[in-house]
């Protein structure tokens, strides 16, 4: 059946409203675009919603932006894919710019400091929920489980290199079959979408994002040493987004780790922060890397002022994570949409998802050690890295505020604001009284 019309001017409305209401990480804007998009205004079907979220969890960088570009390019085809995807970046690279400024400036002053501290507990918890959040859809059976197991090992453990065990989750997706069911040939509603694009309108679209994706790091690089570190962050920011497969929260398992155990832009508590502040502003969960960019640029500023630096760091890296967002969903879709009811593919996008699990756990866990004690070292025994925790510099005050507040978000199911507001609450009485 031919798709229904959806006004342009309609969308957009709808867009904006997406975007300011997309809190929460990934899994609270992905729940925001479903209300809104399927359940109240039944544009897009439920299983058309999930074979574009699978797609897009296939894909590196962030899966909630990419849905949304996709979607947006289903209801009004390149036009419709740019508004989604630049409104639902665009107030949270806002915020994020600002509380960076914040950040550097104001950082140090106690009652700020005590903020930071109280979020940091909060983002423990909200990181451990969306594990168990996503291990609810993805872990259907044992198989899924046994990926998502052999994924926390390899990071946590082997410390195998992130883009190899997604690709081994995919591969042993495809072996077995995981998760593919019969196709499913029942009728389905006419859905929302209009014509498509024309072959020359979309190759000049992909040219032209390919090319401004990549002109800042060749600038960067031309400019040399007086850039700073700005040459350092868009050659690595580039990079991770082509091998960030599995979502937000994987990409920032690799990103974070990198940027302070390799690079030393900033401190495991640092990047606790930028989390923090992420989650309390709407949009992708991974525009965290902005606060990277910023801290990055503002300590290696080269010849420039230091919050020139900063902030050219911090829109380095977030051109340098979304405008790709636009480029793989583009040269996919039309592709995927032809592969909808394709069993091999969806084994493929199960297997991912159901390492991804274990790839956000190693994430959860990874930070919660961070913020609970002041040092600790890596101990090899074999091929085994296990953490050799010094429990002279446990913070007992971390420890019990990030203890409640998994306990709000499980046993009392408390939302992601909730969360952060209360234990901002509870770290500015511990810090300050």
């Amino acid at each position: 059946m031919e798709p229904r019309s959806i006004p342009f001017a309609d969308a957009l409305r709808v867009w904006i409203r997406v975007a300011l209401l997309s809190f929460g990480g990934p899994a609270g804007q992905i729940a925001t675009m479903h209300r809104i998009l399927v359940d109240e205004k039944k544009w897009i079907a439920e299983d058309r919603f999930l074979h574009a979220l699978n797609f897009c969890m296939l894909l590196p960088g962030p899966e909630a932006q990419q849905l949304a570009i996709y979607i947006g390019w289903l209801l009004h085809r390149i036009k419709g894919g740019l508004v989604a995807g630049i409104l639902f970046v665009l107030p949270g690279a806002i915020a994020m710019m600002a509380l960076s400024w914040l950040y550097v400036l104001a950082g140090h002053i106690a009652p700020i400091a005590a903020l930071f501290f109280g979020l940091k507990a909060a983002v423990v918890a909200i990181v451990f929920q969306a594990v168990h959040r996503i291990a609810r859809r993805a872990l259907t059976g044992w198989r899924h489980s046994a990926i998502a197991a052999s994924a926390f090992v390899a990071l946590f453990l082997l410390h195998i290199p992130f883009p190899a065990v997604v690709a081994c989750a995919a591969l042993l997706g495809l072996a077995g079959r995981i998760g593919a069911s019969a196709a499913d040939t029942k009728t389905e509603a006419p859905e929302a979408g209009t014509p498509e694009d024309s072959r020359s309108a979309r190759g000049w679209t992909i040219a032209a994002l390919l090319i401004l994706w990549l002109a800042p790091v060749a600038l960067f690089h031309l400019i040399g040493p007086p850039a700073g570190a700005l040459g350092e962050i868009a050659s690595f920011f580039t990079r991770l987004a082509t091998v960030s497969f599995g979502g937000a929260y994987a990409a920032l398992s690799w990103a974070g780790q990198v940027a302070v155990d390799h690079y030393h832009w900033l401190s495991p508590r640092e990047m606790l922060d930028g989390l923090g502040l992420a989650e309390s502003t709407p949009g992708p969960l991974i525009i965290v890397t902005q606060h990277i960019g910023f801290l990055a640029a503002y300590r290696s500023p080269g010849g420039l002022p230091p919050l020139l630096a900063g902030t050219l760091g911090g829109l380095a890296t977030t051109w340098a994570i979304f405008t790709p967002c636009f480029l793989w969903v583009f040269l996919g879709a039309p592709h995927v949409e032809r592969l909808r009811r394709n069993r091999t593919l969806r084994a493929a996008l199960g297997g991912i998802t159901a390492a991804v699990v274990g790839v956000i756990l190693n994430l959860g866990l990874w930070f919660a050690l961070h913020f609970w004690f002041g040092a600790f070292a890596d101990r090899r025994i074999g091929p085994l890295h296990l953490p050799a925790l010094a429990w002279s510099s446990l913070d007992l005050q971390a420890l019990a505020l990030s203890l409640a507040a998994l306990a709000a978000a499980f046993l009392f199911r408390r939302g992601t604001f909730e969360i952060l507001g209360g234990c901002a609450a509870i770290g500015l009485v511990l810090k300050l009284l």
